[in-house]
């Protein structure tokens, strides 16, 4: 028979998970609805065509990125709360509900601005159907029969540290960027602020999922290293499939910037994680979430 966690004792209100979790509350509730659209629209038909297909490129990336992180999320959620850790599954709850609406957020965005409804997969890379397609899914759907801390340190890497850690947000930071520079599309821009809010939340989870797994069991530290190490050059590369296609680059963005962007944020992760790993705090970097 089932026990549950609050029923022996109250919940861990100073844990990071708790923390993260209240911070949703507070600043994942908004409605993709609510974003007006109506100007992007009007200054979408007056962008190059260089800028529009970067933009509907980007924007096609980010859509099936979200929805497939919303699907592969369900067996970390299950794995977790199977585990009893009441405070981690609330927050792995909200964090599947932002997931959906960043996904219903980038479908709103194509229907209403770009009237784009066709297929687009065709705007994905060969390094990107690596990722989305098959280690992401391969590395979350083993938690159904697996739920080892290995299985679990896999997943968190792949999910947090490579997909969302690396490719969401250095993309988010690239495709604000652009538009902030060039003063176009407010519509976009106000909704790339919210979705890039929570996904910091997101990150802060995974880097705490694994630290505190790594802090349980060092021994996991060679099987983490040598997935990031594996999965790295596959999710820079989705970069420098975006913008091969372009010379010059649409809004005058700098490929290279965004890469700096992406080691240094990786970087700073790995630094916390190995903190833990030698016996450090498990805390939240400042201003997450």
């Amino acid at each position: 028979m089932r026990e549950y966690a609050s029923v022996h004792g109250t919940l861990d209100l100073d844990s990071p998970p708790m923390r993260l979790y209240q911070k949703s509350k507070r600043l994942g509730i908004w409605d993709p609805r609510d974003i007006d659209f109506s100007a992007d629209a009007v200054a979408w038909q007056e962008l190059t065509d260089d800028e529009r297909h970067l933009l509907l490129r980007v924007t096609a990336l980010f859509q099936a990125g979200e929805e497939a992180v919303t699907v592969d999320l369900l067996p970390l959620v299950d794995a977790i709360g199977n585990e009893g850790r009441l405070e981690d599954g609330l927050f792995l709850t909200a964090w599947l509900w932002e997931e959906g609406k960043h996904t219903e957020f980038f479908r709103r965005f194509l229907d209403e601005v770009v009237g784009e409804t066709a297929d687009l997969h065709h705007l994905h890379g060969d390094a990107y159907r690596r990722i989305f397609g098959e280690e992401l899914p391969q590395a979350m759907n083993a938690l159904r029969t697996d739920r080892s801390p290995a299985a679990l340190a896999n997943a968190a890497v792949t999910y947090t540290m490579i997909v969302e850690g690396v490719l969401a947000e250095t993309g988010y930071h690239g495709y604000f960027t652009a538009l902030e520079r060039a003063g176009v599309l407010t519509g976009l821009r106000e909704g790339l602020e919210l979705v890039k809010r929570d996904e910091s939340r997101h990150i802060a989870y995974g880097v705490y999922l694994i630290s505190r797994l790594v802090q349980e069991d060092p021994g996991l530290w060679p099987a983490i290293e040598t997935r990031m190490e594996a999965l790295l050059p596959a999710a820079l590369a989705i970069v420098d499939e975006t913008f091969a296609p372009y010379d010059p680059m649409p809004f005058d963005l700098d490929l290279g910037e965004f890469i700096a962007y992406a080691t240094d944020q990786y970087g700073k992760r790995i630094a916390r994680i190995e903190r833990a790993r030698a016996g450090g705090p498990l805390e939240l970097a400042d201003g997450e979430g």
